[in-house]
């Protein structure tokens, strides 16, 4: 009788959210060019130009500099003085999409699949355009995601999206960049996962750890025998997702905390020549030689959080991406889940309080992420030639406080910022008389 009522309450809590945001639809690909003048626009790789413009036309920026700019005739002109331009901020490794319920409504969630290994799942057919979190991270400046997988030793294989898409389709960024390993690591007492055919109780913490690598280097080891093979007689569809990771093509991301499996998964990823991103990096101040020397970045999750360990630094998770920044480390940051990814530029600018400068904090949430993710040449910054992601904000995108985006654009469309929050805000205030801003 629980397990109904909930179901039945998840479902309930479904319908009553579709009837939100009806009013919020797709932007229409960009008609005339646009000219925003007089803002301080900070470009996203440290550089900061005052008393500003920006031009762009059919979703490419075509123009950034100092002054008025240039003499235009046919132009949507937008007069931002006072205002701040950014480029639209990244979010990696989120289930955005993927999750719109957490808790009741089991239907909602789809980020994982069942079994270990599960290279060729592609998150980006389950990704919902229709998802009613979208909008609302939308509103604070974060306009491209990277919903990835979860669950498993290797979850699957993610994408990029820009956030204003009719379907998944629309949406896709670019597609298939990376797998998702999870590494092993086993504490006294349990372990993350257990290998197919693990041993019992009777088998020690390093034992088993030992067990899981081998079992994932058997795995790669085929994989990459048959990524040998051009036109094989057997297609095994697991295995052709992995062809990728040996072809440079795609990225192996490894979730890993802890010095020694830093170390271990950098080290596996440069016996089988594949280029790998650590993903978590509690631990990823210990190893910066390890992870410099070997090219490897890293996507920090979150900045307000409590240090693992009771010895260290409680500041330590605020003081990381200066530690990386300062070691010559590409790292990036990501939020927890999905509707949290609203908080990503707070997290970010927690970190300037603790060494970095909010230009390096910026950086951290778009050309650094962009960078990791293989989409650089085309957004991360403000550049000529670069995609029109981007907004204005009347104040610091990286404060709670003053962070308020007035307008946004997205591959030079200007999307709707509605969002559900918005429309109850907006109905409350009409009921108890309050100005709805």
């Amino acid at each position: 009788m629980k397990k109904i009522i909930l179901s039945l309450g998840g479902l309930l809590l479904c319908i009553s959210l579709s009837y939100g945001q009806a009013n919020i639809s797709p932007a229409k690909p960009q008609v005339k060019p646009v000219l925003i003048t007089g803002a301080t626009i900070h470009v996203g790789n440290g550089q900061v130009i005052n008393n500003g413009y920006i031009t762009f036309d059919k979703g490419k920026i075509t123009g950034v500099g100092e002054g008025a700019g240039p003499a235009v005739t046919g132009y949507d002109v937008v007069n931002a003085t006072g205002k701040q331009i950014y480029p639209g901020f990244i979010a990696p490794m989120t289930t955005l999409g993927l999750i719109e319920i957490e808790e009741g409504a089991r239907g909602t969630v789809d980020d994982s699949e069942t079994g270990e290994l599960n290279p060729n799942v592609r998150s980006i057919v389950a990704y919902n355009t229709d998802s009613k979190v979208i909008p609302t991270v939308r509103s604070n400046g974060i306009l491209l995601a990277q919903p990835t997988p979860n669950g498993g030793v290797i979850s699957g294989e993610s994408s990029v999206v820009q956030l204003d898409a009719w379907n998944w389709e629309d949406a896709a960024y670019k597609t298939d960049i990376a797998i998702h390993l999870n590494w092993p690591y086993v504490r006294t007492g349990g372990r993350r996962f257990a290998p197919s055919g693990g041993g019992g109780n009777q088998e020690s913490p390093a034992e088993r750890n030992q067990k899981a690598i081998d079992y994932i280097t058997e795995f790669f080891m085929q994989a990459k025998a048959y990524a040998e093979i051009d036109k094989p007689e057997i297609k095994n569809i697991r295995f052709e997702a992995m062809r990728g990771l040996f072809d440079g093509s795609k990225k192996l991301f490894i979730i890993a905390d802890g010095a020694k499996p830093i170390t271990q998964a950098v080290n596996f990823a440069k016996r089988f020549g594949i280029q790998a991103v650590i993903v978590g990096g509690t631990e990823a101040y210990l190893v910066t030689d390890v992870l410099k020397d070997n090219n490897v970045p890293v996507i920090i999750r979150e900045t307000q959080t409590l240090p693992d360990k009771d010895e260290d630094d409680v500041y330590l998770p605020y003081k990381l991406p200066k530690i990386l920044q300062d070691a010559g480390v590409l790292y990036g940051l990501t939020g927890t889940g999905f509707w949290r990814q609203r908080n990503l530029p707070f997290e970010a600018g927690q970190a300037v309080g603790f060494g970095l400068t909010k230009e390096q904090a910026l950086s951290m949430i778009t050309i650094n992420n962009a960078k990791i993710l293989g989409i650089d040449k085309t957004t991360g910054t403000l550049e000529k030639g670069k995609d029109a992601n981007l907004f204005i904000s009347t104040g610091d995108a990286l404060d709670m406080i003053t962070l308020d985006v007035e307008t946004a654009f997205i591959q030079g469309r200007n999307i709707n910022l509605d969002n559900l929050h918005k429309q109850l805000y907006k109905k409350f205030s009409d009921k108890y008389g309050f100005k709805a801003d």
